[in-house]
């Protein structure tokens, strides 16, 4: 039996849907994974039988090829052992697929059947939409973050077996709902660190808040301890808030890069990098691609 479920990979901050095509034939036994996978994606054969067994499934003893379209763009990471399994157990008719087709179904699993979080959620919520999905099932610590987008059914999960659940049985799992405005109001002035908590320094930080006015550079030379690193974490806080369209800018980079945390969602304030002083040009700046 032939099944399709969708995942999605994350190339730069934008995201590209993904069709997993499981097929399950009697003649033979076998498990074959193509479509360019790097060997995250191979190992999780290995996460994915131990998971099964461990909710009460299995993978079945039969020829199983499984095809990552489109194939000829490479795979990473581990975020789609959620998709293959729940594929596997639908080829396999261990349960239903009525509704698969209309999620993005994405989660790295543990032995035991829990889901970890992955990363670049909010681009691949984003790309559901625009394709017109209903919802999107992934791990419960990435819920909040993919909730941000608006239009779209986004379920938390904790286990597997509660995916089962949903498709085979009618179990509901519980929706995440976000008022992303609401949140961004709130939080739009919730800096970790404030210009108003530095004592003294006068000269320093009329020099930075001159730059911050102005939108200049500034470079501050010092020895040791004279609270350079104190004064530029505090800049964000006396620059101009983010509007929305930023703040969904510098989350999509974010949480490309899995810096969102598990409570978080929306990033609110201006981020601030401190680099180590023995960084490279190329690792500071980044790489520029130019096309001839």
């Amino acid at each position: 039996m032939l099944i399709k479920i969708y995942g999605s990979a994350i190339h730069g901050v934008a995201a590209q849907t993904i069709t997993i095509e499981v097929n399950i034939d009697t003649g033979g036994v076998g498990y074959h994974l193509v479509g360019l996978p790097d060997n995250a994606i191979k190992e999780s054969s290995y996460r994915i039988s131990a998971a099964l067994k461990n909710v009460g499934f299995k993978i079945p003893g039969k020829k199983i090829t499984i095809n990552m379209a489109p194939a000829d763009l490479r795979k990473e990471g581990s975020a789609y052992d959620l998709s293959i399994a729940i594929g596997i157990l639908a080829a396999s008719d261990q349960i239903l697929a009525e509704e698969i087709e209309n999620y993005i179904i994405m989660g790295e699993l543990s032995l035991d059947g829990s889901l970890q979080p992955i990363k670049g959620v909010l681009p691949i919520a984003i790309q559901a939409r625009e394709e017109g999905f209903k919802g999107i099932i992934l791990p419960k610590q990435n819920a909040r973050e993919a909730a941000i987008v608006n239009d779209l059914e986004v379920y938390g999960v904790k286990n597997i077996k509660e995916v089962i659940d949903f498709f085979n049985e009618g179990k509901p799992l519980e929706k995440i709902t976000l008022d992303t405005r609401k949140e961004f109001h709130e939080k739009i002035n919730d800096f970790p660190f404030d210009f108003s908590e530095v004592k003294g320094q006068e000269t320093a930080k009329r020099a930075m808040e001159v730059a911050a006015a102005g939108g200049h550079n500034i470079i501050l030379i010092g020895p040791p301890g004279s609270g350079k690193t104190m004064l530029a974490k505090r800049v964000p806080s006396i620059l101009p808030p983010l509007t929305l369209k930023e703040a969904l800018e510098t989350t999509k980079i974010h949480s490309v890069a899995g810096k969102i945390g598990t409570e978080d969602s929306l990033m609110t304030v201006r981020p601030f990098r401190s680099p180590h002083h023995t960084i490279s040009d190329v690792a500071l700046v980044g790489v520029i691609f130019q096309s001839k």
